[in-house]
This record gives C-alpha cells, sequence and structure tokens, in this order.
C-alpha cells in the first residue's frame, strides 16, 4: 500500500525506513517545516539524510503531503491535547479523501473520538489506533478479537519512564530526584518528564481503551483519575518491599472509570515488570485473566504496531 507519513520523529522515521520490509511504498514523509514527496515513492534513505543533515527531509511544503497519492495516512506527529490539533485536522483531511488513517498520535482518540468515529462513518477511509496503546502490545486487536462485551477490566503498566524510575528505585534504593536524572542521561526519560511521571500518558491510553471497551459514551482525559509517582519517596518502596510488595504506576478501566496511580503489587507478579516494560492484564468473561507484555515505546517497536493495522486495512480491501 501506498502511505504517507506525517510526523518524522522515532516513530515516522522508523515506519518511513521499514516500509520496503513489510511491502508498502512510502509516497510522501513530512517534519514539521518541509515534505518529501513523490507519487511512486519517494527515495526514504536521502529523505532521512537530508533530515539529519539539514534538519527537513525535503524541499515541498508540508501541506504537500496530505494532497499527494496515498492509500493509508500514518498520523505521528506529537500528541497534543484538548482540541488534538493538528492531528485531528490530518485525519479529518484524509477521510474526506477516503483514505484510510493509521495513528501513532493519541489526541484525535483520545480527546476527540466521537468526532473521528462520525467522520469515519461518512468515509470509505477506516481510522486505525494500535500504536496509540502500549507500542508493540497488541492492546486494541485482543479487545477487537476476544469483544468488548466479554472484557470487564483493563490495567497494567503502561508508561515505561515512570517503570523504570519506580523499579530502580525499589532494585537500588535511589530517590526519586536521584532516578530520574539517570533516567534522562539514559534518554529514558525527556528533559522535561512531566508528561510521563504525571499518569498523563497512561491516563490518556487508558482513555482510548475506555472508548473502545464502551459504546454507550465517550471518554476523554477529563474523565480520567490521575495520579502520578513524581516526588515518591524511597521509603515507600523500602516498606512495600519489606512486606514482599513494590509499587507500580497501574493505569486502570473497570465500571466506566478510568484511574491511573501508584499501586502495591506482590514483587513476583506478572504486573510487576521491571525497566521500560509494559504489561496489560484483560479481564475476560469466559478466557480469564490475559496478559500480554512487551516494550510499550520506541521507534521500531511502535512501527510494528503501525504495519500490523496497515496489514489488517490491506487485507480487508
Amino acid at each position: 500500500m501506498n502511505l504517507a507519513v506525517l510526523g518524522a520523529g522515532a516513530v515516522g522515521t522508523a515506519v518511513a525506513d521499514l516500509a520496503g520490509e513489510y511491502g508498502h511504498t512510502v509516497t510522501a514523509l513530512a517534519d514539521s517545516q518541509s515534505a518529501a514527496v513523490d507519487p511512486v515513492g519517494i527515495d526514504v534513505a536521502a529523505a532521512l539524510d537530508r533530515k539529519r543533515g539539514q534538519g527537513v527531509v525535503g524541499e515541498a511544503d508540508r501541506e504537500a503531503a496530505l494532497s499527494t497519492g496515498y492509500d493509508v495516512l500514518v498520523e505521528a506527529t506529537p500528541t497534543t491535547l484538548g482540541d488534538a490539533h493538528p492531528g485531528f485536522d490530518h485525519v479529518t483531511a484524509a477521510l474526506d479523501r477516503d483514505r484510510h488513517v493509521v495513528l501513532a498520535n493519541k489526541g484525535p482518540v483520545a480527546e476527540r473520538y466521537g468526532e473521528v468515529r462520525a467522520r469515519e462513518a461518512d468515509s470509505e477511509g477506516e481510522v486505525r489506533f494500535e500504536a496509540t496503546v502500549g507500542g508493540a502490545i497488541p492492546v486494541l486487536a485482543t479487545i477487537e478479537d476476544v469483544g468488548p462485551d466479554h472484557i470487564s477490566a483493563v490495567r497494567g503498566v503502561l508508561n515505561g519512564t515512570a517503570n523504570f524510575i519506580l523499579s530502580r528505585m525499589a532494585a537500588e534504593g535511589l530517590d526519586y530526584d536521584h532516578v530520574l536524572a539517570e533516567a534522562q542521561d539514559l534518554g529514558v526519560a525527556e528533559s522535561d518528564p512531566s508528561f510521563d511521571v504525571e499518569g498523563t500518558d497512561a491516563a490518556l491510553k487508558c482513555v482510548i481503551v475506555a472508548n473502545v471497551l464502551d459504546d454507550e459514551r465517550e471518554y476523554t482525559l477529563d474523565d480520567a483519575t490521575v495520579e502520578g509517582i513524581h516526588g515518591l519517596p524511597a521509603s515507600a518502596l523500602e516498606l512495600a518491599g519489606a512486606d514482599g510488595r513494590t509499587i507500580r504506576l497501574v493505569g486502570e478501566v473497570r465500571d466506566s472509570e478510568v484511574r491511573v496511580a501508584p499501586r502495591l503489587v506482590p514483587e513476583n507478579s506478572a504486573m510487576a515488570v521491571t525497566g521500560t516494560q509494559n504489561i496489560v492484564q484483560f479481564e475476560t468473561e469466559n478466557a480469564g485473566p490475559l496478559y500480554h507484555s512487551g516494550r510499550g515505546a520506541g521507534g521500531p517497536e511502535t512501527a510494528s504496531a503501525i504495519f500490523a493495522d496497515i496489514n489488517r486495512l490491506d487485507g480487508e480491501g
């Protein structure tokens, strides 16, 4: 399939770089200032080299990526809250042209889910967004396969930065500020880590899960109860460890409620993943608890979820 990729960060770059391996052609790649566009397929390597050397992927205006020929728009621009612009505008532009959309950007389906679905209903295009929750972990595909009506709850450790900090604090007895600085040095945490450590990222993922599970109402970030890990004392983890438990930032969707907060979990339980690993538990009606774990972020990891969605679209066609 022909792909137009919006966003040239870690995820968009990985999608463009790996598209050929998955049998797809990139006809456009856009960053925040420019685009490389060719209806028969751009030279991805040259565009990425230009990005590294000159800071732009091409000479065309970035809006040209939306109007070129493509089957699937891959929306991998940064997540924005509230009105979800410009991601929501990109989604509507593609659907207005009866093109498919695959999202890595959480904003449109966390903040304007009802509008996205309404636009989709009026289009020949379809919107898929596996990559918005859990990176490479097939969270939404599992819900789709099991059936939302047969799942009573979804909970999980859904932010690698927060989990790295908590597991390092527990393992080494280090305080929060020390481990945060270490995570920033390693590139695990951003220079401004608030999106991760305050629980916002995990909450957005849980909101998306809630929207997929519940077709009777729409959820946004305002519907989530969120508590982060910033400032959590090392003594809290020490006390938990003395009782055979540890602390993880856990997001949960249950009984029409979305909650994210530090929770005590047994040290030897499945939920006590370490480092940047993520894990998701599904409480199912007939199969009991199901677990999926893996890398919840990263360019190639998230790209694998995007290609899974593209391949589903290709199979449906």
